[in-house]
């Protein structure tokens, strides 16, 4: 956060908009809106819909530069929920409840690094989220962390300092299925090693 306020980008397709809310936060103290998305820390969105055109403005914010994104929008349905999460969203509001005091808030949260999505809209995405593991992921053997259950152990035990015949008594592999595991990660997730593998474990907080 500047001294100024948090540094704000607003997207709207319809130039009313963009003017309303810009108008709206130049009235506060915390907040300074900016001309160029590059200087923002929080970019708003406003749009009617989540479809396929909105869902590329919001990924074309955070090709460069990555500002957190805060979308407002008038109606939206359970893909349009997904699909905001998915290109990076951590703040949404309803066009209907989108005052400038529920706005403002929002904004801070997502400047300091929190989010907020509406109770209801919540307690979808979790449902969304719950489907798509169980449907699609858990079929494959995958999760939302990216490894598979025997990844993990694979990798939890080279962090305990165990060298691939180890690994391979503990689990009951082959010396080859514990070598075959570690280079589907590592190349799945363009690890460099197993050191890499471990780092990458330890940060998404996998062990």
């Amino acid at each position: 956060m500047s001294i100024a306020g948090i540094p704000i980008y607003i997207h709207a397709r319809d130039p009313i908009s963009r003017a309303g809310l810009s108008a709206q936060l130049q009235l506060r103290a915390e907040m300074q809106v900016v001309d160029r998305v590059t200087e923002a820390l929080v970019a708003v969105v406003v749009a009617d819909v989540v479809d396929d055109e909105t869902t590329r403005d919001l990924k074309m914010l955070v090709k460069d530069h990555r500002p957190r994104l805060v979308l407002v929008v008038g109606t939206v349905d359970d893909a349009a929920l997904v699909a905001a999460a998915e290109a990076g969203v951590v703040g949404l509001l309803r066009r209907c409840d989108a005052t400038p005091d529920a706005v403002a808030r929002v904004i801070g949260k997502a400047a300091a690094g929190d989010g907020e999505v509406p109770a209801d809209l919540l307690g979808r995405l979790l449902e969304q989220v719950g489907r798509l593991q169980r449907q699609v992921l858990a079929p494959r053997g995958l999760t939302f962390t990216g490894l598979t259950p025997r990844e993990t152990e694979v990798v939890r035990l080279v962090a305990d300092g165990l060298d691939t015949s180890e690994i391979a008594l503990r689990m009951s592999y082959s010396e080859r299925t514990v070598k075959n595991v570690l280079h589907d990660l590592t190349t799945r997730l363009q690890l460099r090693n197993r050191t890499h593998a471990v780092a990458y474990a330890v940060r998404e907080g996998l062990i």
